[in-house]
């Protein structure tokens, strides 16, 4: 069966591609109406002078280099260079040459990756910015957590300074008893803190076993006095699963951020009651706390619930980092949470550990 004909001519005429026959010597030989288009010359003005010197100068050098391999037989792949148009814009151009040196020719044909590189670069000053503003947050972070030890030092400090026997009011003995508990705990914590961004520094957040009654019993320690007043109630039950790989500064604060949080959004009309059990579930171990909250209208906040920032409750104390900072806290280190919520049923919150 004998090939069709085919008007290769007129193929070259339409492709909507630059097409290009260029000789050894670096001048256009044959072009196709595409290549006139795109760079904006005329076809005579194209042929009249060295391909170089349509090619924006910071590339020059590099494309001569590049036109030199190709003389000694070597194809060339998706190379990328800047053309200046006759209205003196910036085009880039993937080129894919194949030399023929018995004709001492290059056929070639280009793709315009104007669009391609852009995105590129606007990707790559946003991942700049992106990681400047990471650096900041951090240092931030750090100072903050670093620089309010001094403080709890201190009043640590005047703790020590207090003579207890002299004090006979029992009330006021407990009172006392319980800022330096809170202090100890805040002073624990901020070391924790501190710990957990020097090893993120180091691109590693140390894993351990976590005892969940143990992290459990630091936070309730810590808030004992908001839970006395609050009248909130703890029921916790780790029988499924005594102990998790995770972070213990990350654990604390899971527990502290949920429990606190249960607190501040309690319905008016009841006391706060949490729930925390643990299971294991497929092999994957799982954190279930639930509370009588006011709970959220999911419909709603699904999407927004674990955002920086955001409010759903009109409590003045509520700056929206409290679900952030768990939600963070359990992604990074590959697990995962749910939240099941109705308004005024409370919520659950059901956390996933990595393998």
């Amino acid at each position: 069966m004998s090939s069709p004909d085919f008007d290769y001519e007129r193929f070259f005429e339409l492709s909507p591609d630059p097409l290009c026959i260029a000789g050894f010597d670096g001048y256009f030989k044959k072009i196709n109406p595409a290549v006139s288009k795109l760079l904006g010359y005329t076809l005579e003005e194209l042929y009249a002078q060295p391909i170089n010197s349509f090619v924006h100068p910071d590339d020059r050098t590099r494309t001569s280099q590049v036109r030199e391999e190709l003389k000694k037989s070597k194809p060339l792949n998706h190379f990328e260079n800047r053309y200046i148009t006759k209205s003196g814009e910036v085009v880039w151009l993937s080129w894919t040459s194949l030399p023929v040196d018995t004709d001492g020719l290059v056929f070639a044909i280009a793709k315009d990756v104007t669009h391609k590189v852009k995105l590129e670069k606007e990707r790559n000053v946003l991942l700049a910015n992106l990681t400047k503003l990471n650096q900041e947050l951090k240092q931030i972070n750090y100072t903050t957590s670093h620089d309010l030890r001094s403080p709890v030092n201190n009043l640590l400090s005047l703790f020590k300074l207090l003579d207890i026997s002299k004090i006979t009011d029992p009330k006021t003995i407990q009172l006392i008893n319980y800022l330096k508990q809170t202090g100890d705990k805040l002073r624990q914590t901020l070391n924790n803190y501190v710990d957990v961004l020097t090893e993120k520094d180091s691109m590693y957040a140390r894993v351990e076993e976590v005892d969940l009654d143990s992290s459990l019993r630091d936070v309730r320690d810590s808030i004992g006095s908001l839970l006395k007043t609050s009248k909130a109630s703890i029921h916790a039950d780790f029988s499924g699963a005594g102990s998790v790989r995770f972070n213990k500064a990350y654990m604390d604060s899971v527990f502290l951020n949920l429990i606190t949080n249960a607190i501040k959004y309690a319905r008016p009309d009841s006391t706060p009651s949490i729930s925390i059990s643990s299971k294991k579930e497929q092999g994957v171990c799982q954190l279930i706390v639930s509370d009588n909250g006011q709970g959220f209208d999911m419909e709603k906040v699904q999407e927004r619930v674990f955002g920086l920032g955001q409010n759903f409750h009109t409590s003045p104390d509520s700056k929206g980092v409290g679900l952030y900072l768990v939600h963070h806290h359990i992604t990074s280190m590959g697990g995962k949470i749910n939240l099941e919520s109705n308004v005024n049923e409370g919520a659950k919150f059901t956390i996933s550990f990595p393998g």
